[in-house]
């Protein structure tokens, strides 16, 4: 299977790349009357690499996807055109999928239902189609139906994906220094490998019902049936958000609902660190009633604790008008290069997050502005994590889908909106017995490994060796010095105090 992928990854891009050759080489000829407007090209170029990876499969969908949040190495225009990949996917015949139903759901699978609507699908994404239907008990539903050939392709794209990385990262080392576009794919194959088995969306599903509880403006269908690739749940009634007419519904119920979708969201970025990654317009079901329907949880995505408190601190920062807390927070996220700047990546938020506080979603696009950070960051040397760029397609999609719903909604507004729910559980969570156990852990490796340490230090220090290196709160070296083996940096320092009054007092213990 990756041979054959192989071989039509490289027949598909070698078409894109002989366009582009052919491009390049009208726009040296500089014939005006031979070639399109500038801005005319740009829009077909940007078209062309669309289709393209439609062309190549549900993988670089996602791909494309991910890519439509990254300003830090992809032009605008690209970006734009990028983004209509959330919309519908290739429509194939009901007789393709019904293959599936037989395997996943047995021979009899049409017993299960009463109804179901195969003319056309309500929905046809680069993964699955889904079509409306009734089941057995009279209650309205949809199946979702795995493409038969999307498990094999997606895996054999993974292959040819993780060659072609590792030529590039060889090929170009710089740029690999501060977009490890190895490590952002792993964070896509992760999801990807989730959503190839709708068992894992339909438990993703049941702990969205979970976390919604609390919401009664949001709502998540609830799973019926699941197999790998068969999933069947509960019919979510309504249009895409972007479809909602003016005269639908009142202004009151618009800013409610945007409102609970951002908190939502919040909740999962700050506090579950699971969120639905993919919040797009097609994926946010509107009823008459004033819910969301949020649906399609194949692509979820997880954070650990200390990115999605880092996170939170870069939003709070944006709220405050705050560029140094925000820059400073943007850092601890990723990692230096040895030519990273960043007390100028501090002078760049500066400048700009004065323009961002207290804007509404029809001023800026917040999620464009959080990725921004990325080419800042990058520019200065700084590489960023790549679940970052997940947090941000997700940010990107869900303002998206409120703008169309209720454009005058602030980010600022709908932060403190959910903070202080969200800082009584981070209070709670600190106060736990698991994050106790860990801070006894850690006091008691100090204790246990501090006297060797000490020892090793004071060594140094007789035989001048040891260097101290302090650093301000930007990671910036306050006053430079080669750093030896057993060197104590300030930051350690509070740990040494402590092991060195633990060593003395037991040293008095034993000679007393």
């Amino acid at each position: 299977m990756p041979k054959g992928r192989t071989r039509r990854t490289a027949r598909i891009v070698s078409r894109l790349a002989g366009a582009e050759a052919a491009r390049a080489v009208r726009s040296r000829a500089g014939r005006a009357e031979a070639q399109q407007s500038s801005e005319a090209a740009k829009l077909d170029r940007a078209r062309h690499i669309r289709r393209t990876l439609e062309e190549l499969g549900p993988l670089y969908v996602k791909v494309g996807q991910i890519l439509a949040t990254r300003p830090d190495f992809v032009p605008q225009y690209i970006r734009d055109e990028l983004g209509n990949l959330n919309d519908q996917a290739r429509i194939e015949p009901f007789a393709r999928f019904e293959t599936v139903l037989e395997q996943d759901l047995g021979p009899r699978w049409r017993a299960g239902f009463q109804e179901i609507q195969t003319e056309e699908p309500l929905g046809s994404a680069s993964l699955a189609q889904v079509y409306k239907a009734v089941d057995a008990t009279g209650r309205a539903c949809v199946v979702k139906v795995q493409r038969p050939d999307a498990h094999e392709a997606v895996l054999g794209d993974m292959s040819v994906l993780k060659t072609a990385v590792r030529l590039f990262a060889k090929a170009a080392p710089h740029f690999s220094e501060v977009v490890d576009i190895g490590a952002m794919l792993e964070v896509l194959f992760t999801v990807m490998h989730d959503e190839l088995d709708f068992t894992r969306e339909a438990h993703n599903m049941r702990d969205a019902r979970k976390a919604v509880k609390d919401f009664n403006r949001v709502c998540v269908p609830k799973p019926l049936t699941a197999t790998p690739r068969v999933l069947v749940q509960t019919y979510a009634e309504g249009s895409p958000v972007n479809r909602i007419k003016p005269d639908e519904l009142s202004k009151k119920q618009r800013k409610a609902i945007a409102y609970q979708l951002m908190e939502f969201m919040f909740r999962g970025y700050f506090l579950d660190r699971r969120f639905h990654a993919d919040p797009h317009p097609g994926n946010i079901i509107i009823s008459a009633d004033g819910k969301a329907h949020l649906i399609d949880w194949g692509m979820v995505g997880r954070i650990d604790r200390g990115t999605s408190i880092a996170t939170l601190g870069v939003f709070l920062a944006l709220a405050q008008n705050d560029g140094a807390a925000m820059a400073r927070h943007w850092v601890s996220l990723g990692t230096a290069t040895p030519w990273s700047n960043p007390s100028a990546f501090a002078q760049d938020i500066s400048r700009i997050v004065p323009h961002w506080t207290d804007a509404s979603l029809e001023e800026l696009n917040f999620g464009v502005a959080l990725m921004t950070l990325l080419r800042y960051s990058s520019q200065r040397g700084i590489q960023i994590t790549p679940l970052t760029s997940v947090v941000g397609k997700s940010v990107a999609n869900v303002e998206g889908s409120v703008r169309c719903l209720y454009p005058k909604l602030k980010l600022s507004t709908a932060l403190h909106g959910a903070l202080k729910d969200v800082m009584k559980d981070l209070v709670l969570e600190t106060l736990s017995e698991e994050q106790a156990a860990q801070t006894a852990l850690h006091l008691l490796s100090t204790l246990i490994h501090g006297p060797a340490q000490l020892q090793t230090s004071l060594t140094d220090l007789s035989t001048r060796q040891l260097t101290l290196q302090a650093r301000n709160n930007l990671g910036d070296p306050i006053q430079a010095g080669r750093r030896h083996r057993g060197a104590a940096p300030v930051s350690g320092l509070p740990a040494l105090a402590l092991t060195a009054a633990w060593a003395r007092a037991y040293c008095r213990k034993q000679n007393s």
